[in-house]
Order: structure tokens, then sequence, then C-alpha cells
């Protein structure tokens, strides 16, 4: 009963706060002009109606799937009775997800073209799905939708809990990449911010939804304490990208306080503050009272906390609706920024490469997670009474460092424009970062400082990560050979396609090419030099000779580029090619130059590297066999060295002599 209450009280405030934003805002215009086309009422209504459900059966469906993965006790490898529940009541959301989603790029096809739903013919809105990046979002969603629901229903085990629940948070993001963050300026910040909040605030809200789902379960209390910790973290989240996000679009402080769009915000920031304060009280006293079996207070904050979030889904959908204040140009947005985020930039110079910031938001937060959680478990080992070693912190943050320097300041500003910069950014991102970071150890950090959860069922994230590391997946590709294809396969597989032109039009496709060069190069030098527990066990002069293959197939790359004469993503390069920059092939014979310079000192680092292991290794094994040999004189028995070459001299002496030999003559012969 306490249950749908809330959940209406919940749908009443969004949907009142939602109309009232959307008016406020400038969102909803009702006045019809004569001869200008108008998709009716209908469409005006529906259009932001369903983009809020939409949203919150999100929400719902990944707070669901994550309350069940990885907040809930498990029964073995299965999820217990609370989690299979979850998992069945996600089928239904994430079934009427999907339909909503459908549903919203009908109502977006009658929105952008101005026509009634019941005038939108068949081919209009499968062209729309299939070819404009606002129907291919809706419609990418709707199918992640589908998989969710599909996955739901797959069976009981843990891991395809946790499956689909990393499939319903990504099924969120989609959107994120279109509409006002991906046509603003600074796309950089906006875009990435924008789907952090998403993600965020849907975590958030579903989560919670789910804990009042299962508050009946016994170990309630330690439910709640899990999820309060992630609820911080969310509420971290949210709060700074919301600002980045508001930053960009609101262009400036003044804004915040001279429009409409501002005072939308302002009421989102205090309906933040509002379940910030809720949470704090969560922390300090409700989480006390369950332990001590008083469920009540913590129940009646739950509802109230959830309401409010509810009523800032209902004002972040009306602010997306909403036109913004940032001024436009007289003659309409400049075709340049609107692809690059930013301002054809200056002739490049040490001062503009190495300042000039360009921050993206992305690999702003994975640098300071990165950073802060690695101290943290250095903290945690040194009050421990252990030790780490100083060079292996020094190595994680310089790498960490490195990579927020090498995407967030004028190199990355000018690797849009420039292929060569673009090539130079690639061997950091794939070469130095990834060296820097595998002498960091960091897994084997995490699994001497991450604590075990006082419940055995309870799967922490130092148990996820065993289960990882231990996984077909890891195990394939910590195969040598396969870190190597992998490796080969960025250089070779993107420059010599027409991938790379692609990527780069799409900020979510650039930062996943930006991705796939730090994750092809670590992996390949965690198997290399990586001290890491998981990695498969071979002998380092095997390990040497795929080096080796490394470097020529490096070697071999730049020369191929070399001789080129076709220009690589050239389409994109023509669109942003800077006034004073040279001629695209020369700058891409440049870019084939530096990849072919720049490879030659990490390789020798890590050829020296694996030397040396080579050398510990032998080392080892003759200080191995001589502890036997000692143990074997001691003992008065052979040691393992002793029989073998009694073994051989054995086999030498009844193997029949080879042909062409005369046997030895006996004296009386």
């Amino acid at each position: 009963m306490r249950n749908t209450l809330t959940t209406l009280a919940a749908a009443a405030t969004t949907t009142l706060v939602l109309i009232a934003a959307l008016r406020f805002g400038g969102a909803i215009d009702d006045t019809v002009l004569p001869g200008l086309p108008n998709p009716g009422p209908l469409t005006t209504w529906m259009l932001p109606g369903a983009r809020t459900l939409a949203n919150l059966l999100g929400a719902l469906t990944a707070g669901l799937t994550l309350t069940a993965a990885f907040l809930l006790p498990g029964d073995g490898d299965s999820v217990a009775a609370h989690g299979w529940l979850l998992l069945r009541r996600t089928t239904i959301l994430a079934l009427a997800w999907a339909f909503t989603a459908t549903a919203l790029i009908v109502l977006t096809v009658s929105d952008v073209l101005g026509l009634p739903v019941d005038r939108l013919g068949y081919q209009t809105v499968l062209s729309f799905a299939l070819s404009i990046d606002q129907g291919r979002a809706l419609l990418l969603q709707a199918g992640l939708a589908l998989t969710v629901a599909a996955l739901s229903r797959g069976g009981v085990s843990r891991g395809l809990a946790a499956g689909t629940a990393v499939v319903a948070m990504v099924a969120l993001l989609p959107p994120a990449f279109t509409g006002h963050a991906a046509g603003a300026g600074n796309h950089q910040v906006a875009v990435t911010g924008l789907a952090l909040h998403i993600l965020a605030a849907s975590l958030w809200t579903g989560g919670l939804a789910g804990l009042l789902l299962v508050r009946r379960h016994r170990r309630f209390a330690d439910t709640a304490a899990r999820y309060s910790r992630l609820a911080l973290a969310c509420f971290a989240a949210t709060a700074i990208s919301g600002v980045a996000g508001a930053a960009v679009r609101l262009g400036g402080l003044t804004a915040l306080f001279d429009s409409r769009y501002g005072s939308l915000v302002q009421l989102k920031v205090v309906a933040l503050v509002i379940v910030g304060v809720i949470g704090a009280g969560h922390r300090s006293r409700t989480l006390p009272a369950l332990r001590a079996g008083s469920p009540g207070a913590f129940l009646r904050l739950a509802a109230g906390e959830l309401i409010v979030l509810a009523a800032a889904a209902g004002l972040a959908v009306a602010l997306s609706r909403s036109p913004t204040p940032v001024p436009q140009e007289p003659d309409g947005p400049d075709p340049l920024v609107e692809l690059l985020g930013f301002d054809m930039p200056a002739p490049p110079a040490a001062a503009r490469l190495l300042g000039d910031p360009l921050p993206d938001m992305f690999f702003l937060t994975v640098v300071a997670v990165g950073i802060l959680a690695y101290l943290a478990g250095v903290r945690r080992m040194r009050r421990a009474g252990h030790g780490w070693p100083v060079g292996r912190t020094l190595s994680w943050v310089g790498g960490m460092l490195l990579l927020a320097a090498v995407t967030g300041l004028g190199v990355a500003r000018y690797a849009y424009v420039l292929f060569s910069v673009h090539m130079v950014q690639h061997m950091i991102l794939s070469m130095a970062v990834p060296i820097l970071l595998v002498g960091g150890a960091p897994i084997t950090l995490a699994l001497r400082t991450l604590r075990r959860p006082a419940d055995p069922q309870v799967r922490g994230a130092r148990e996820w990560l065993l289960l990882l590391l231990h996984s077909r997946p890891a195990r394939l590709l910590s195969h040598p050979l396969v870190a190597l294809a992998i490796y080969v396969t960025s250089l070779f597989g993107l420059y010599l396609s027409d991938l790379p032109g692609t990527l780069m039009r799409y900020h979510l496709g650039h930062l996943a090419m930006l991705v796939h060069f730090v994750f092809a190069g670590y992996l390949l030098f965690w198997v290399l030099i990586g001290v890491d527990p998981g990695r498969r066990r071979i002998h380092p002069a095997m390990l040497t000779v795929v080096h080796l293959l490394a470097m020529v197939a490096h070697a071999f790359f730049g020369f191929v580029l070399l001789q080129s004469t076709t220009v690589i993503a050239v389409d994109w390069y023509t669109a942003v090619h800077p006034p004073w920059a040279e001629p695209l092939l020369a700058d891409q014979r440049l870019g084939a130059s530096l990849a072919w310079a720049f490879g030659e000192l990490p390789a020798v680092l890590v050829m020296l590297i694996l030397v040396r292991q080579w050398i510990r290794s032998d080392e080892r094994e003759q200080a191995r066999l001589d502890r036997a040999a000692d143990r074997a004189e001691h003992d008065g028995t052979d040691d393992d060295l002793a029989r073998y070459n009694a073994f051989l001299a054995a086999a030498a002496k009844d193997s029949p002599p080879s042909p062409g030999t005369e046997p030895a003559r006996t004296p009386h012969q």
C-alpha cells in the first residue's frame, strides 16, 4: 500500500512540475501562426511527457537490476528470492521503456517536421530512425531496453544479473549525445557531463525505488548501507556534472539570474540540496535506526526523497525543451564550432599545445577517481602497517596526469584538426600512458586493500574483480598473441579504413577511439611487463619475442603511412583543415614520421624491463635448483638434477650403436 501511494505521489509531482516548468520556461507555446508548420497539441504535450516517462522507466530498470545484482545478498551463484522478484519486475519496466522510446521516435518526427502524428508516413518515420542522430539514438535505446527485458528472463545467475544491469545503464546514455549538449559549444564538457548526469541521477533514483521494494528483506539494513554509499557518489557526480552542463548552456553567471532557463536551473539546485539533506539524514540517523530494528523513519524519508527526485526529473525534461540563454550568432551557428565544439585554433606553438586547455568531462572524471582511489588504497595499506613502493605510486599518478594532459590540454584541441598532432596523441595514449599505469600495479593494490563484505553472500568490489580476472574473456584477452593482435589492429585496422573520420564526427565515437588506444596499450604492456595477478605466466623469453613483433608492426605501420599517397579520413580533415596548416598529405607524412620516431624510447624501455625479468627468472630458477640440491645432499637422496643426469647416462648406455659404428672389441677378441 505504501509503495502504491509513493508511486502515485511521485507521478503526480512529476506531472505537475513538468507542466509548470514547460510553461514557465517557454517550451510550450499554444499560439498557432498561419502558414507555419505546427505538430498539434498532441505532440506538443505528449513529447515531453513521453520523454519524462522514458527517463523514469529507464531509471527504474537500471536501479532494480543494480539492486538485484550488486546490493542484495545472493544465494551462492544465484540471486536471492528478492533479487529474482526485482528481475521479474524489470522485465515489465524494460518492455514499457522500449515501447516509450519507440513512441518518442514518432513524436520527435512530428515535432521536427511540424506535422501532426496522423499525417506522418511510415517511410518518413523509418528514415528518421535510421538516418538522423536523434532517431538512431532512440532506436538504439529501444533495442537495448528489449535486450534488458530478454536478459532479465534469461536465468537467475548473479553474473547474468550483473550483465543485465550493465546493459540497462548503457541504455540510459544514447539520447545524451543529441539535443542541447551535442549542439552546444564545448560539447567535450556538455555531452560527457550530461551522460554522467543522467547515469548518476538514474542510479540514484532507481536504486532508491529498488530499495523500497525490498524493505522486508531480513538484511535490509546492510543493503540500505550499501545503497547509501552509492547514493553519496551519485550525489557528487550529479552535482558536479550538473554545474558543468549548466555553465555551458547558460553562457555566464548573469544568465542564471536574468533568464527563465536560469530560474529552472535554480529550482533544480534546490531539489538537489533537499535530497542531499535527506541523504545526510539517512546516514546519520535512519541507518542506525534500521540496525536497531526500526524501519519507519527510513520509509518516510525515502518516500520524500523519491518524490523530490521525481520532481527533479520533470525539471530536467523541461530544461531540455526550453530555449537556452546562450547568445546566438546573427548569421546562425558556426558549422565548424558545431562540428568541433570550439573555434579554429591559431597556428600551433609550444605554449598553445601545453596550454589553451580543452577539458573533457569523461577523462577528467577518470583521472580524478583513479588518482583518489589509488591514494586511498596506499593510505589504507600504510595504516595496516604494510608498505607500498613509492615508485609504483609515482608511476600510476604520472600515468593519470599524462592522460589528463594529452586529452585536456591544447594538444587535444589540435588533435581534432591536424593528423600529425592526432598521431602524437595516439602514441602517448597507447604507449607512454599504459606503461606508466601498468607500472602502478593497480590490481594488486585493489586486491590488498578492498575490504571483504561482512556477509559472505554479498559480492563486493573485490569479489567481482576476482571473478573478472578468472573469467574466460580475461583469460583470452591476456594471451600474448591476442593482446598483440588487438594492439596491431588498432594501428592498421583503424587508419587503413574510413573509421577515423566517422568516429571523429561524433563525440561518443571520438571518446571510444581514445579509450581503445589506452585499453589496447594497457592490455599489451600488462601482458608483457605487468606484475598484477590474473595475467598468464609466460617465460620472459617468449614475451620478448612478442614485444619484438609489436616493434616490427609499429615500424612497418610508420613505413606504410610514409609511403601512402591516400589521405586518411579525407572528408573529416578537409572539413576542419586550418588555413595556416600544411597540405593534408604533408601533415599526414609528418604524423607518420612522428609515429615511427616516438615508438623507439618506450620500446627500448620495455625491452630493458623484459631482459631484467628474464635475468631474474633465471636467477630464481637457479636458486631453486641450488636449494633442491642442498636439501638432497642433507637428506642423502638424489635431487631432480642428479636424477635427470642419471637418466641421461642410463639412456646413453642402453642405446644401440649408431649405424656405421663398429662396437668396441674386448681384449680376447
